[in-house]
């Protein structure tokens, strides 16, 4: 059975700012893609979860009697602006490396190469853009002040080719129609690892996460209660009624109509750690709910509480299925 992880904690930080419609979505992100080798087995993995970084570290044994070279990958979560109101959250402004993307193997660093691919209606346009002189990221402003300077006759070659739409907006200078990437942008770091001859070779890496935020909770409202979504919250977080007297004790002690809270969400796929041949010997996972006051829940078997803000599960001979989803509760300034 899975086991909710809940704790009440105050906020001492400042408050998430609102975007434009109060909320952005998280993009669900994973680990390291392998080749699979039958030489080679995952000894551990040692996976760290918070909304400021997640960082995972991998132990291999290639027990054959030669080096063995594979492929490792890193697919970093497709960007798409889909609508004019649409928010995603990237946490750099980085047009490559959208994740501050980190490795390294045995301790040094690994030079990766990258590629990106512009994908619309299902056809590869990467090139297309890239005789324009068009910025890749569809979510950065760079992009779309690209795009408006293009000719007339560029727009309505982009709108055929479904890698654009017009939209209209005032920016200070009155309506005016403006042209929209539609794109898909896809990137993935990679690069060719050796593992050594009966040795064990360790491969580290890091990235800030896409951290969805919203500014308030439907958690603990009543009214809210028997909504449709809030069923698909509890099932993804496994919410349960600890934890939602906990959001209650905390409404009502900042005398408030509604719980005080915004939200932080993490999504990770835990399935990237299943591309490997045969099951991960070792698997640790900790989750950090960032302060010793923040209300954290997620789903697990066996989680224990570490530490003040970190909580653990260990696994032996472990299949990773399924994503790991984190919701964090955090405290409104002044509440």
């Amino acid at each position: 059975m899975r086991n909710l992880v809940s704790l009440l904690v105050f906020l001492l930080a400042a408050a998430f700012p609102a975007r434009a419609n109060d909320s952005t979505a998280e993009l669900t992100v994973g680990g390291l893609v392998f080749v699979p080798n039958p030489d080679v087995e995952m000894r551990a993995e040692d996976l760290y979860v918070s909304a400021r970084e997640v960082r995972v570290q991998y132990r291999f044994f290639n027990k054959a009697d030669r080096d063995v070279t594979v492929l490792v990958a890193f697919p970093m979560p497709e960007i798409r602006i889909e609508h004019q109101d649409a928010n995603i959250a990237v946490p750099t402004e980085d047009p490559v490396n959208l994740l501050d993307f980190r490795t390294e193997a045995n301790g040094a660093p690994v030079a990766t190469k990258v590629e990106q691919r512009v994908i619309a209606l299902g056809i590869d346009r990467t090139r297309h853009l890239v005789e324009l002189g068009i910025p890749l990221a569809p979510h950065l402003r760079s992009t779309g002040e690209a795009l408006d300077r293009l000719p007339r006759a560029r727009w309505d070659e982009l709108l055929r080719l479904g890698l654009a739409e017009v939209e209209e907006y005032d920016i200070g200078q009155g309506m005016r129609a403006h042209l929209a990437p539609r794109w898909v942008l896809q990137t993935t770091f990679y690069w060719e690892q050796t593992f050594p001859s009966r040795a064990e070779t360790v491969i580290a890496h890091r990235y800030r996460p896409s951290v969805g935020a919203t500014a308030g909770t439907s958690v603990g409202v009543r009214h809210a209660e028997n909504e449709p979504y809030m069923a698909g919250y509890r099932r993804k977080y496994c919410i349960d009624r600890d934890f939602l007297a906990a959001v209650e004790r905390a409404r009502v002690a900042a005398k408030a109509e509604t719980p005080p809270f915004f939200e932080e969400r993490i999504d990770y796929v835990l399935r990237t750690g299943a591309n490997w041949s045969g099951p991960i010997a070792s698997f640790r996972l900790v989750v950090d709910k960032g302060d010793a006051d923040n209300l954290i829940s997620f789903c697990g078997e066996g989680v224990r509480r570490i530490g003040a803000t970190q909580f653990e599960m260990r696994k032996t001979d472990y299949v990773p299925e399924g994503n790991l989803s984190v919701l964090i509760l955090k405290r409104m300034r002044g509440q």
